[in-house]
């Protein structure tokens, strides 16, 4: 399976959206070994002392996905889940430092631990999704796909353009534009969609 990511995909207020679409989406890969699923504890990861959460709601592909248009994109998703995407942010200067990829920096073991998922016929209208995260009881993050740049028939008909998107490959499909934030041992993290928690973990 695939695990794709895109980066920087919300927008604080809707009027920028159209000044910052571009035809460039941040598109990067993770190896599926950075999974933990069924809210399992995740175990803090030793390469890195700066690790940054971001929630994002996960679309999975439900049949094979290639050059589909933007028109048709909506229907080639099964399921929606919630997850977080980790990045080891010292990891990452470093790489950038050196202009290089940012895969180290978003693949380790852990970096994606996401909810199960739900059919996509539970949320009709994907322009319209609410999510929201919660560590240690505090709200951190709260999302709307109304606030997306790239929606995801947009992000399907751009990644599938360069490569073939198969059933049971996910899709991070970015993070709330504001309230992403540091990771610490002990914290306690609970991710909903539409108010229905679908994934509690701790990092230990």
């Amino acid at each position: 399976m695939k695990i794709i990511g895109i980066g920087k995909n919300y927008v604080v207020d809707k009027s920028e959206i159209d000044d910052l679409k571009n035809d460039v989406q941040l598109i990067f890969t993770k190896p599926d070994s950075s999974l933990v699923t069924d809210s399992k504890d995740v175990v803090f990861p030793p390469i890195t002392s700066q690790l940054i959460y971001e929630v994002e709601l996960v679309v999975k592909i439900g049949k094979t996905a290639k050059n589909v248009s933007i028109a048709d994109a909506n229907s080639y998703i099964s399921e929606i889940g919630i997850g977080i995407d980790y990045t080891a942010k010292d990891v990452l200067t470093a790489n950038r430092d050196k202009k290089g990829p940012w895969a180290l920096a978003k693949g380790f073991d852990g970096a994606s631990p996401i909810s199960g998922f739900k059919p996509v016929s539970e949320y009709p209208e994907l322009d319209n999704i609410n999510f929201d995260l919660v560590i240690n009881g505090e709200k951190k993050q709260v999302g709307n796909t109304g606030y997306i740049i790239y929606n995801f028939a947009e992000i399907i008909s751009f990644v599938s353009s360069f490569m073939t998107l198969n059933p049971g490959d996910i899709i991070f499909t970015g993070t709330p534009a504001i309230g992403a934030g540091e990771t610490f041992k002990g914290d306690h993290l609970q991710a909903s969609i539409e108010g229905e928690l679908l994934l509690d973990f701790k990092m230990i």
